[in-house]
């Protein structure tokens, strides 16, 4: 059964969910009609407080079990994601590299798209070939406060 909890948070209403389990979603909310278990589970209480730890610049990395929900290649997209480290920024051209798919950026940038897991894994921390912030599911003015937020508690 899916749980599911929507908190306030600097970057505005949240919704964390869990299968009983693992960590499921993590997505900004404008309003919901959710008909899913709205219920503060341990599990997404554990997650709200690494979040808000994250939000004070008390957490770099999140200890969490996830599960990840996708194609193969948007599961190593995702993968790939974790390990860019907190206050670090990576082009669409370089995780895809990395995954070993040399021409596959736009492939990345819509696996980073279907990301249903904000922040823990960190698709705001992928940039354009310019270096310009684009898309990002929670908005730029989200993904742009992520990143400031980083670069000022990097040390």
């Amino acid at each position: 059964m899916k749980n599911l909890y929507i908190y306030d948070t600097p970057i505005g209403k949240i919704k964390i969910s869990d299968n009983g389990e693992s960590i499921i979603e993590i997505s900004t909310i404008i309003e919901t009609n959710e008909t899913d278990n709205i219920k503060e589970t341990k599990l997404i209480k554990l997650a709200h407080k690494q979040l808000m730890q994250y939000f004070n610049g008390k957490r770099k990395t999140f200890d969490l079990p996830l599960e990840l929900k996708g194609t193969e290649f948007q599961v190593r997209v995702w993968n790939e994601l974790i390990n860019i480290p907190y206050g670090e920024m990576r082009r669409y051209k370089q995780i895809a590299e990395n995954i070993g798919c040399q021409k596959g950026a736009r492939a990345v940038g819509m696996a980073n798209n279907k990301n249903k897991i904000m922040i823990v894994i960190p698709c705001h921390r992928v940039i354009g070939s310019t270096g310009k912030l684009v898309g990002y599911a929670g908005g730029l003015n989200i993904k742009k406060t992520l990143l400031e937020l980083e670069k000022t508690n990097k040390l």
